[in-house]
């Protein structure tokens, strides 16, 4: 017990919550130009100010991997392009995008993806660690083996953990990131940590089946949202009969609010159930999609 008139230690620092965020998606990746100085006026400070008087209190940055290799200065770019967005009072989610690699079956790609930490989470050490928050990794998809992601997404832990230790770290499920995904990962020991779900469900509405080249993609754009009786007979006026064996196969999974709600219900009880937040890093529905659908979805 401390002595009466002792001075108390300052308590540590508050992290703020990820509340509102918006991901940045083709300033590190897909950029419109690579050169340093073109990322480094992508998103000047008067952007930064208006997002946060919008009301966002973070952001999520995606950051494909080679578009740091060969340079240094876009390294130091993006770290100086967090720090001015913590000037502006927000947080940033710091992690690789990648093209092309298949960290299921590439021991090259999983190399690439502890260099990738090894060479940026030291960069990130002269931040405030209130408002960095590495992201492992964008979206794993190891849907055969979910174990294997998770032994690998222990060691990415480790990896940024020892560079950044007052960082919180977020880290994801298998499936591309899904509830899913979440559903079936145990979390490795520790504090400091958070969890990403992306929710595009059912893809058949949200992205118009993209995962299938060949559909009608006209017809999968005219499905209603939420699906109430009579159904979707409006959309099956095609004379593509595998766009017409999908659209029955929607409509009979009635998605609507409440289905979402569960969802999100089972995401959240997992959470509760491990004491970890949960944080819905990306959503959102093709504008292909007739504007009643897309609108009631969102």
């Amino acid at each position: 017990m401390p002595l009466a008139g002792a001075a108390a230690a300052p308590a540590p620092p508050v992290a703020p919550s990820l509340r509102r965020g918006v991901n940045l998606t083709n300033w590190f990746r897909f950029p419109p130009s690579a050169e340093p100085a073109a990322l480094a006026a992508y998103l000047p400070d008067g952007a930064m100010a208006a997002l946060r008087k919008a009301g966002f209190d973070f952001v999520r940055i995606a950051v494909q991997p080679d578009v740091l290799a060969g340079d240094p200065r876009r390294a130091a770019v993006l770290v100086e392009a967090v720090a001015r967005l913590h000037r502006h009072g927000l947080a940033a989610v710091v992690g690789p995008h990648p093209r092309g690699w298949k960290l299921e079956e590439s021991a090259a790609d999983r190399a690439a993806l502890a260099a990738f930490w090894a060479g940026l989470a030291p960069l990130l050490r002269g931040l405030d660690p209130r408002l960095t928050v590495p992201e492992a990794l964008n979206e794993p998809v190891f849907n055969a083996d979910p174990a294997a992601w998770a032994a690998l997404q222990a060691r990415v832990l480790a990896a940024i953990r020892s560079a950044l230790p007052s960082c919180r770290v977020l880290l994801t499920g298998a499936d591309w990131g899904s509830i899913g995904g979440l559903l079936a990962l145990s979390p490795p020991p520790g504090s400091g940590l958070l969890y990403s779900v992306h929710f595009y469900d059912p893809a058949e509405l949200t992205s118009l089946a993209a995962y299938r080249p060949g559909l009608d993609r006209a017809a999968l754009a005219r499905l209603p949202f939420p699906v109430e009786p009579p159904g979707c007979a409006p959309a099956e006026a095609t004379a593509d009969a595998a766009t017409r064996d999908l659209v029955r196969f929607v409509c009979a999974m009635r998605w609507d609010a409440a289905r979402i709600d569960a969802r999100f219900a089972a995401a959240a009880a997992w959470g509760a159930r491990h004491g970890v937040p949960v944080l819905l890093g990306e959503f959102g529905a093709s504008a292909a999609l007739n504007a009643p659908a897309r609108l009631g979805w969102l």
